[in-house]
């Protein structure tokens, strides 16, 4: 074989990331129009990236016919692989920004009040141990947190398990009871414990039937959107539109006239944990997850009352 072939085929040159960008633009939506019409596409120049990065890879990423496109194997290992390449350029230029600006601060990924009832502690510790910057707050919602510390918007994130923990190392940090909150005066208010076959008739702000749990998948098609926030989940549940699963200690920390927080058997406890990038080299992150840490270990040798009374 020619030496010179040889090195062409044992290093290739670099895929280009705009080609990348537009061939997951197609791979996503499987037709070339409606790819066009996303901003800065325009369908001439989409086809030509395409078939220039099939021409560069030698492989065909996308069967096209009259009727429809359709990703091939390679196209589909493509695609899997290209958003997390883009993902992790797109994270490294977010904190070498950060990293880089006159006052860098940590961002903490949370839902707000999914933290236990520990954050303000562990913000405490944290400034009073690192002497640092408090940090920044990245609010979303729920399941949203991994991702924002995976394409660089957080560099650390609380929340409730199970999560995609792909790219990520946790640490869970308090385990407790979720009960469920009903209107105060729904007739099973009237009892003392439940289990979810109780709760066969309800439903979940997000649609789905209580009695499966509280990640009993999508919600119903049709259905209106979940409530964003726990003061309108509060409101519906005062009505009687909703039930809900609330950990402990958030029943602990919004007790409400018109909600009655009851024990359920059977539905699992709620674990809170924090997590961050698998590559983080970061002495602020290291030093947050000391301070998390050290508070969760305290927290649970003071146990809330509450909560013992709900596990019971």
């Amino acid at each position: 074989m020619d030496p010179e072939r040889q090195d062409d085929i044992a290093a290739p040159q670099p895929l280009d990331s705009e080609s990348i960008r537009k061939f997951l633009v197609v791979a996503e939506e499987l037709h070339f129009g409606r790819a066009a019409g996303r901003p800065g596409m325009a369908q001439p120049p989409l086809s030509r990236a395409i078939r220039d990065l099939e021409r560069e890879l030698g492989v065909v990423l996308l069967e096209r016919t009259t009727r429809q496109v359709r990703l091939t194997a390679a196209g589909e290992v493509l695609l899997r692989d290209a958003r997390t390449a883009l993902e992790a350029v797109g994270a490294a230029a977010r904190r070498a920004r950060e990293t880089g600006s006159p006052s860098p601060r940590l961002r903490v990924a949370l839902k707000a009040d999914v933290d236990g009832g520990l954050l303000p502690q562990i913000l405490d510790a944290y400034c009073a141990d690192d002497a640092a910057l408090p940090p920044e707050l990245v609010l979303g919602g729920f399941g949203e947190q991994p991702q924002a510390l995976r394409d660089g918007r957080a560099d650390v994130g609380l929340m409730l398990c199970p999560f995609d923990d792909r790219g990520l190392d946790s640490e869970p940090l308090l385990t407790e009871p979720l009960l469920a909150a009903l209107a105060a005066a729904d007739p099973l208010a009237a009892r003392t414990r439940l289990c979810l076959a109780d709760l066969a008739d309800r439903r979940l702000p997000g649609g789905s039937a209580a009695s499966q749990g509280p990640r009993a998948g999508p919600r119903p098609a049709g259905q209106a959107p979940p409530a964003s926030n726990l003061s309108e989940i509060f409101s519906l549940v005062e009505t009687g539109s909703v039930v809900f699963f609330a950990p402990a200690s958030v029943a602990r920390r919004y007790p409400r006239s018109g909600i009655a927080y009851r024990p359920v058997s059977d539905l699992p406890a709620s674990t809170l944990a924090l997590a961050w990038p698998q590559d983080a080299r970061s002495p602020a992150v290291a030093a947050f997850v000391r301070a998390a840490c050290t508070i969760a270990a305290a927290a649970h040798e003071q146990a809330d009352p509450v909560m013992h009374s709900a596990a019971s």
